[in-house]
């Protein structure tokens, strides 16, 4: 039965990323937006926030990454819907596949999609004069935990995927995501912001990512920015499958 599961989401996972490959437009845009908002806020902005813009690309850049994060994850839900009104997921449940291996080809496929759209934000960001000194290891583990943190917003993303009346329901979720990391320490410390902002920049989930992220770039000591950071990538992770599963079986009941 194992063998069965991962032989039906390799295949569906092709599927899913031929059509990515035919849709490049999808993973540009997804890049533009973040990188829109990296010069803006870099060039623009980088003067009045800090005295050089090079030392500033290196602050936000996390912030950045977890933008471009949200925005990609919108088009999975896009991508769901559209299947299940399409009536493909009919046609697979009367095949001889894992019933479970549908959606996770398209989680996997929102894992690679995202991955290539963090790569391009991140060689925009290296021109623009992103420097670190962090070795091999800690380039990986930022690799792991927006790996994580992006499987967590893709199973959030199945939900609405699921159940949306319309297409731009089952992508207009992610704008709230989107606009998280401006209520965090992407862009600014928490503590320029006055008192009940500044509480909840310091109780969510996009602080504690970011601020590992840009600690492990600086070569600095991460502390429990890291285990938190987890914490929260494998609470929302946990919960977003159990809650996506849920769905799935009664939608396809």
């Amino acid at each position: 039965m194992t063998t069965q599961f991962f032989g039906d989401t390799a295949i569906l996972l092709g599927r899913s990323l031929r059509h990515i490959t035919r849709s490049l437009d999808t993973i540009i845009t997804t890049a533009v937006t973040p990188i829109a908002m990296m010069l803006l806020f870099v060039y623009v902005f980088g003067g009045a926030i800090s005295a050089s813009s090079d030392s500033y690309v290196n602050y936000l850049l996390p912030g950045i990454l977890i933008i471009t994060i949200a925005s990609g994850i919108s088009y999975t839900g896009f991508r769901l819907f559209l299947d299940m009104k399409s009536g493909i997921f009919e046609r697979f449940h009367s095949m001889p596949i894992a019933r479970s291996s549908v959606l996770w080809a398209h989680v996997l496929t929102s894992l690679v999609a995202n991955l290539i759209s963090l790569f391009v934000v991140v060689l925009v960001a290296l021109l623009m004069g992103f420097r670190s000194g962090a070795g091999v290891l800690a380039w990986l583990a930022v690799v792991g935990i927006l790996g994580l943190f992006t499987l967590a917003l893709t199973w959030l993303a199945v939900i609405p995927g699921l159940t949306a009346k319309t297409a731009d329901g089952a992508s207009a979720f992610a704008y709230p995501l989107v606009f998280l990391p401006f209520i965090s320490s992407a862009f600014v410390p928490t503590d320029t912001m006055p008192g009940p902002v500044r509480a909840f920049a310091e109780h969510q989930p996009v602080t504690s990512i970011v601020d590992a992220i840009r600690a492990i770039f600086a070569q600095q000591a991460v502390g429990t920015d890291i285990w938190i950071a987890l914490a929260w990538c494998v609470g929302i992770l946990v919960v977003a499958y159990v809650v996506a599963m849920i769905t799935y079986r009664r939608k396809t009941a």
